[in-house]
């Protein structure tokens, strides 16, 4: 059974999504259960800070010894912050892919976006 920790959002394309901040600020990432059905990740390319991405637009594409997938964007705002770290560890999506293997994060318009994807039970429950 996958990881799927209790308080983030996540999408049908197996991207999990943090409670927005003050600032609307949402960190996203790719789930345990994607991370773990592509195999040891090799290489990440993501949108530069300053990019305009719109919910359920593919964004950039995670590489692994298995195949290449496509990263969506979960929700419709501004890249603020991408994980360079995975520039030089793209493995840590899959050694903590809730952590340290974070892809991007988005300045949201509203705290609302979040409010259509999954909760941690139906995403379980997709998965499952």
């Amino acid at each position: 059974m996958s990881n799927v920790p209790e308080g983030l959002y996540y999408t049908a394309e197996h991207e999990w999504v943090t409670e927005p901040n003050a600032a609307g600020i949402v960190r996203v990432g790719i789930t345990d259960f994607a991370q773990d059905a592509l195999g040891d990740v090799v290489y990440v390319q993501m949108p530069e800070v300053g990019t305009s991405v719109t919910g359920a637009d593919v964004v950039g594409e995670v590489e692994s010894t298995k195949s290449v997938s496509d990263i969506y964007a979960p929700v419709t705002g501004e890249v603020v912050s991408r994980n360079e770290g995975l520039d030089d560890d793209p493995a840590l999506i899959n050694s903590d892919p809730y952590g340290e293997g974070w892809l991007m994060e988005i300045k949201v318009e509203s705290a609302s976006v979040v409010e259509d994807l999954l909760s941690s039970t139906e995403y379980s429950q997709q998965v499952g």
